[in-house]
């Protein structure tokens, strides 16, 4: 059975993955999300902790240097 869509606001539950022999985790995104942010394979992103709310925030990585990046 194929997963839902993900749509806004919906909640989804996802797994963490231990990888690199238990040093770093990986966490699973849904395609229609990098899709939707237009987020590139290996491409750079900012993961942002808050601790008090207990969250991270995942952006996309812009160069203040370089073209492609600023003309987004």
């Amino acid at each position: 059975m194929a997963r839902p869509k993900a749509t806004s606001g919906k909640r989804q539950i996802r797994k963490l993955t231990k990888v690199g022999g238990g040093k770093s985790y990986s966490l699973a995104l849904p395609v229609e999300i990098i899709r939707k942010f237009k987020w590139k394979e290996r491409q750079k992103l900012t993961v942002t902790v808050d601790l008090k709310n207990k969250k991270l925030v995942i952006r996309g990585f812009i160069h203040t240097t370089c073209v492609c990046c600023v003309l987004l």
